[in-house]
């Protein structure tokens, strides 16, 4: 994500014909945008993607439970 926010900031740089990007060639600015879309294919071949979606979820899960169980006044379970 971080990569896409810096490929739009410097094409708008090179729009702009703010110096020194003004003087890079189109190469290197358009170069974010080929990093981001390699980010994203291996992050998708992976399963790096949809194991961290998992585990938000999981997570929020997690809290729902134990808010639950905090309004209905039962404490939560000590391990042993």
């Amino acid at each position: 994500m971080y990569t896409l926010i810096l490929g739009i900031l410097l094409v708008l740089l090179k729009y702009l014909e703010i110096a020194p990007v003004a003087n890079w060639s189109w190469w290197w600015v358009l170069a974010p945008f080929g990093v981001t879309l390699l980010w994203w294919a291996w992050a998708d071949m992976t399963g790096y993607t949809k194991r961290k979606s998992m585990e938000k979820m999981d997570q929020r899960k997690k809290e729902r439970i134990e808010r639950q169980k905090e309004a209905l006044g039962m404490a939560p379970r000590q391990r042993r």
